[in-house]
C-alpha cells in the first residue's frame, strides 16, 4: 500500500518571481515575506511536484483570532491555497497595503 506524505519540509532559498526579493527559506516558507506572493510549485506542501509554476498573488486576507490567513490564487490555473501570515517573518506593511487594495476592489 502506497502512502502519500502530505507535508515535506524543504528548506530552500528562492528569488520572488514578482518583487525579486532574495528569500531565505525556513522549510516552512510558502510565500515571499515582502510582497506575500506565492508560486504554484506543490501538490502537497514541500513536494515540488506541481508542474504549473504559476504566480499566486494574495486574493483574500482572512482575520483569524489574532492572526491572518492569506488566500493565494494561481494566475495560470486558478488553483487556490491558504497559508498563514507570519508576524515574525512577513512584512506587515505589505499586509496592510494588500488589505486596503482588496477592500477597495470589492467596493
Amino acid at each position: 500500500m502506497n502512502t502519500v506524505k502530505r507535508f515535506q519540509r524543504r528548506k530552500e532559498d528562492f528569488e520572488c518571481a514578482v518583487c525579486k526579493t532574495q528569500v531565505v527559506g525556513t522549510g516552512y516558507t510558502n510565500h515571499c515575506p515582502e510582497c506575500l506572493t506565492s508560486k504554484h510549485v506543490d501538490i502537497f506542501p514541500g513536494d515540488r511536484l506541481e508542474e504549473c509554476g504559476g504566480v499566486m498573488p494574495v486574493v483574500e486576507i482572512i482575520r483569524k483570532g489574532d492572526g491572518y490567513t492569506l488566500v493565494h490564487k494561481c494566475l495560470t490555473c486558478k488553483y487556490t491555497h491558504t497559508d498563514h501570515f507570519r508576524d515574525n517573518a512577513d512584512n506587515i506593511d505589505s499586509l496592510i497595503t494588500l488589505s486596503k487594495k482588496l477592500a477597495k476592489s470589492k467596493s
